[in-house]
């Protein structure tokens, strides 16, 4: 029943829609270097894309609200004498942007005040956009620049001379530097921006304290031998990571910092696309989005008690290179637009992607808009070089949907991040006292079957409720049921066993199997035959016998009106059954070779226990293979059979114990297809008058590989 259960999200239906072409931002020329970067970074005004350009690097800032087709020419921002492999936006100003290149330096720029794309000036007078500050210190390319999200001006700078430096762009010096050892794949800032953890080729994952230049963690990451990423999940001390396993399988593992040594419930399998996935926290949803590169793909997770939960995921058939998302000020909220992505669709144009939650959006959705960051650092570039941490204020959201601007919100307003529990430590076991108490049985294993004597006693005690306390007469057991004649023999292709033959043969294995511990009874000496005239008559006396000890014990009255009807009740069903058996065996004779069959099995109620010798069956005997050219085709059969079969067993068991008068008998016929269908109706339409409930089915039967009932 656990399965069954659905667990309560907000964002459980969350689903990402595309936008129309024509309001996407076509035209562009998407940079074809092979660096592992994400091509494109965004924020609420303005996209940052790696521009595919010639005569040295460049990239374009395209602002969100200019959609469509992109002029021939536009201004870039241009002043790299390489390619320009990272960029990365101020998160407390949306006009200035880093950039990082091959040519080993790092560019600060700033967009100009209503900054456009389409200018009415010819192609030649369009003038690029300069960099307002230059940053030297790394030898060697910059792959990644990251600014802290909490100090002000404090960038950080990973470049192939296998450092990171820490920049204060204010003053234009590099104050702090962090030797990795290898190539770095990517780095992540803590939310207070006092930590700072990266990914390196050298398939370790490192947790960094900047200002001590130290690492408080070096452990295994990733196995895989491509570019793992790893990004800060917000306030939480959790760390995402993205990678391969050695079959290269794409994973994802959550990490906790004050434990890294091994990923909390290890190692988790997504697929086996060869793309490295870009994760992507959202602090408001608490979701982690992974866009996986070279596919159309966006899964979403929501992290809740420490695992990530899935979610859903968008799919597009138009594989991204590049993806990013915009910070949380920037959604739509009369759309209940919780984040959103831009995408990079055949180099040629960016895809918005709207993640909305299918709600009524007339008023402000408080519950899954929680106060975000806005446009103010917790500290400047030299409080956090002495040592300062702290969380930057946030923003009301709802004064954003009113457009009342940013309103700070107290920081007693703000509901502080779930904290995750302390690492369990190791805790030495107790010695304890062994006691003596038996070990549970499983599941699995039954215990051995009583004896036949238990079985018996069991019995005789359910049949004592019905037990005659009166003498019976000595010729009662002899006329109570009539014999029940055999069928007679089958005259087809495939001859089964007769009566009087199966009494001479020994039960199969199989069938020992299942009579298991039950040895055959001693043939019991015939018994009179009685016609129905003699049945009739002895009825009649056995009517006034019953009257006389009415009358002479009354207070047994009920119970031998109910032993006559069902004596009646049998002994009319035997012969009902009788009839029919003779029936069926003579059209067996005439069909059963030439048409498709049934396998019928009958359950009958006899008088005396000789005729329990016949209830082994030799399936082999039993099917017929119609020659169809030269291939012999085995046809297909329907075994007819009693629902409760361990009822019988049982049956069986105390009959030949001593416990009972009577017995069953099982018969196998041959029918016609349409004859089976008939004698199927015929039970059912009299059910209602056999003496015991009897469920049947209709079942596909095969034949089996041994000749007895398995």
């Amino acid at each position: 029943m656990a399965g069954r259960f659905v667990r309560s999200s907000k964002y459980r239906h969350v689903f990402g829609r595309p936008t129309r072409k024509e309001q996407c931002y076509d035209n562009v020329r998407v940079s074809k270097n092979a660096w592992d970067t994400n091509l494109i970074k965004a924020n609420p005004e303005y996209l940052a894309l790696n521009w595919d350009s010639s005569g040295g690097g460049a990239f374009a800032v395209i602002p969100t609200k200019e959609k469509g087709r992109l002029p021939e020419r536009i201004p870039l921002f241009r002043g790299h004498t390489a390619v320009v492999l990272d960029t990365d936006w101020n998160p407390f100003n949306d006009s200035l942007i880093a950039s990082g290149s091959d040519d080993g330096k790092v560019f600060l720029w700033r967009v100009p005040d209503e900054f456009t794309l389409h200018l009415d000036l010819p192609a030649d007078e369009i003038q690029d956009i300069a960099p307002v500050g230059k940053l030297s210190g790394h030898p060697k390319k910059v792959g990644h620049v990251l600014f802290n999200p909490a100090a002000e001006n404090i960038l950080a700078s990973a470049a192939g001379d296998f450092t990171v430096k820490i920049w204060d762009i204010e003053s234009g010096s590099s104050k702090l530097s962090l030797k990795v050892g290898e190539v770095i794949q990517s780095l992540s800032w803590s939310a207070n921006g006092s930590l700072l953890v990266t990914t390196s080729r050298d398939k370790k994952l490192r947790i960094w304290d900047t200002r001590q230049e130290t690492a408080i963690h070096e452990g295994p990451g990733h196995a895989g031998a491509k570019n793992s990423r790893a990004v800060w999940m917000g306030e939480h001390d959790r760390i995402a990571t993205t990678g391969f396993s050695r079959m290269s399988d794409r994973q994802l593992a959550l990490w906790d910092v004050r434990n890294a040594q091994e990923p909390i419930d290890g190692f988790q399998m997504l697929d086996s696309i060869s793309g490295v996935c870009m994760p992507f926290w959202d602090e408001g949803t608490q979701c982690l989005f992974l866009a996986g590169r070279g596919d159309g793909n966006i899964r979403y997770y929501e992290y809740e008690h420490d695992k990530f939960e899935y979610l859903s995921e968008y799919k597009s058939s138009d594989p991204q290179r590049g993806v990013a998302f915009i910070p949380k000020r920037g959604v739509n909220l009369h759309e209940n637009e919780v984040a959103r992505a831009y995408k990079t669709v055949n180099d040629n144009y960016i895809e918005p992607i709207s993640f909305i939650v299918p709600r009524r959006a007339e008023t402000f959705q408080e519950d899954i808009y929680p106060p975000t960051v806005g446009l103010k650092a917790a500290m400047n570039s030299k409080e956090w070089l002495d040592g300062a941490e702290g969380l930057p204020p946030k923003i009301s959201m709802e004064s954003l949907y009113e457009g009342t601007g940013l309103k700070e919100v107290a920081s007693d307003e703000v509901k502080p991040a779930k904290k995750a529990p302390e690492p369990i430590k190791a805790v030495e076991p107790k010695k304890e006292v062994r006691q003596s108490i038996p070990e549970p049985t499983p599941a699995t294993i039954r215990s051995p079957p009583s004896s036949m004597k238990e079985q018996g006693a069991t019995m005789m005690g359910a049949a004592d409720k019905f037990k005659d306390t009166e003498p019976a007469e000595a010729e009662d057991d002899e006329s109570d049921f009539e014999e029940v004649q055999k069928p007679m023999e089958r005259t087809s292709a495939a001859k089964p066993v007769l009566a009087e033959e199966k009494k001479e043969q020994s039960p199969t294995p199989a069938a020992s199997k299942v009579w298991e511990d039950v040895e055959a009874p001693e043939p019991a000496p015939p018994k009179h035959k009685m016609t129905e005239t003699e049945m009739s008559d002895e009825q009649t006396v056995e009517e006034g016998e019953a009257s006389n000890l009415a009358e002479a014990t009354p207070t047994s009255d009920s119970m031998e009106r109910e032993m006559k009807n069902m004596k009646a009740l049998i002994a009319q069903q035997s012969r009902q059954l009788s009839s029919l058996t003779k029936t069926v065996t003579e059209l067996v004779a005439e069909r059963v070779a030439h048409v498709p069959c049934l396998m019928v099995v009958v359950l009958v109620m006899l008088n005396g226990v000789e005729m329990i010798q016949n209830r082994y069956t030799n399936w082999e005997n039993v099917f017929t293979y119609p020659s169809q050219g030269t291939e012999a085709v085995e046809p297909k059969y329907t075994r007819w059979f009693l629902d409760d079969f361990t009822h019988t067993r049982m049956m069986y068991r105390a009959l030949h114990a001593g416990d009972m008068s009577f017995g069953f008998m099982i018969q196998d016929f041959l029918l016609p297809y349409d004859l089976g269908e008939q004698l199927i109706r015929c039970a059912s339409e009299n059910s209602s008058n056999w003496p015991l409930s009897f469920n049947f089915q209709l079942q596909p039967y095969r034949r089996p590989k041994v000749s007895a009932y398995d």
